[in-house]
C-alpha cells in the first residue's frame, strides 16, 4: 500500500482529558493540521454568547471565518465579539430574541443591513429546557419549549437555503441533544430535540445534491458556565457525583470545546460526505445501539 498521498491528521497540539496520554497538559488546545478549509467564510451562531455557541464562534474564527452571533444580551455579545480572533472590526454581535414570530427573519435582514449577507454556514445551538419538566403542563408551555429547540432552527434554515442551495455549497449544523435519542431529560426537551434529529436526517437527504450539509450534534452531559450542571455542582455536589459516576463511562462532564472542535469540523470543506448526520459527542454515555 502506498502511504505518499495519505493525509497528516497527527493534532499538534492535543485537546482534552486524554491529553496526558500525549505527554501534554489536559487544557492545552491549538490548530490541528487538518485544513478545514474555511478562510472567507461566513458564519451565524445563535445563542452565540456564551456556552457551546461562544466556543463554537472561537473556533471558527480561529480558523478565519467571519463570524455572527445572537443572543438577547446585547452586553453579553459585545464581550463575546470583542474576545474573537480578530474582534469587533471583523465580527458581529446581534441582539435578538429568536422566541418572537419572524424573528429569524428579521436576523437574516439585520445582517444584510450590515453587509454580512446571508451566511454559508449556520449553526442552530439556541437551545434549553425554558424549566419546563412537567410532561403535563399547558400544551403553551410544549409549544415554548418546541419553537425554542426545533422551529427557530428550521425557519432558518428555510431562509438560508435557497442562497446555499444557488452557491452549491453551505454547512447547517443543527445542535441536538443525546435526550433526543433516549431517556434523559424532561419529555418536552427531549420530544423538542428527537423532532431536531429526524428533520436534519429528513432534509439533509434533500439538500445533499446540491452540496449543502445538514449535520446534527448530540451532546452527552457538558459543564457550561452558569449552566445547570454548574449549579447543581454546588448545591448538590453528591448528586452530581453519583450521575457522573453512574451515567458517564469517562468519569467526567464533556467541555464546551470537545464540542464546538466537532461542530467546526462538520463546518468543514471535510464533512461534504455527511448529509443528515447525527454525530454524538458524548464520551460513552449513550447506551443504545444507534447513533453516531
Amino acid at each position: 500500500m502506498q502511504l505518499d498521498n495519505f493525509v497528516d491528521i497527527s493534532p499538534r497540539k492535543w485537546i482534552g482529558a486524554d491529553a496526558e496520554h500525549a505527554g501534554s497538559s489536559p487544557v492545552e488546545t491549538g490548530p490541528c493540521c487538518v485544513d478545514l478549509g474555511l478562510t472567507g467564510q461566513r458564519a451565524l451562531i445563535t445563542g452565540g454568547s456564551r456556552g457551546i455557541g461562544l466556543a463554537t464562534a472561537n473556533a471558527l474564527a480561529a480558523e478565519g471565518v467571519q463570524v455572527a452571533i445572537s443572543a438577547r444580551d446585547a452586553d453579553a455579545l459585545a464581550i463575546a465579539v470583542r474576545g474573537l480572533a480578530g474582534g469587533s472590526t471583523k465580527h458581529i454581535g446581534v441582539p435578538i430574541d429568536l422566541m418572537d414570530s419572524g424573528s429569524p427573519a428579521r436576523l437574516l435582514e439585520l445582517l444584510r443591513a450590515e453587509g454580512f449577507g446571508i451566511p454559508g454556514i449556520v449553526v442552530n445551538n439556541l437551545g434549553g429546557t425554558l424549566g419546563m419538566d412537567d410532561p403535563f403542563a399547558p400544551i403553551a408551555q410544549w409549544k415554548e419549549v418546541m419553537r425554542h429547540n426545533f422551529e427557530i432552527a428550521v425557519e432558518l434554515a428555510t431562509a438560508v437555503a435557497p442562497a446555499m442551495r444557488k452557491a452549491k455549497w453551505g454547512r447547517i449544523v443543527n445542535v441536538s441533544s443525546l435526550a433526543g435519542l433516549e431517556l434523559n431529560g424532561p419529555p418536552a426537551y427531549a420530544a423538542a430535540k428527537a423532532a431536531l434529529i429526524a428533520y436534519t436526517r429528513c432534509v439533509g437527504r434533500l439538500l445533499a445534491r446540491d452540496g449543502v450539509v445538514m449535520t446534527a450534534v448530540l451532546p452527552g452531559v457538558v459543564r457550561t458556565e452558569g449552566g445547570y450542571w454548574e449549579r447543581l455542582e454546588t448545591e448538590d455536589p453528591e448528586r452530581v457525583r453519583r450521575y457522573l459516576a453512574d451515567r458517564c463511562p469517562m468519569g467526567r462532564f464533556g467541555t464546551e470545546e470537545e464540542i464546538s472542535a466537532q461542530i467546526a469540523f462538520l463546518c468543514s470543506k471535510h464533512a461534504s460526505f455527511a448529509p443528515g448526520a447525527a454525530v454524538t459527542i458524548d464520551g460513552g454515555q449513550l447506551r443504545g445501539y444507534w447513533g453516531g
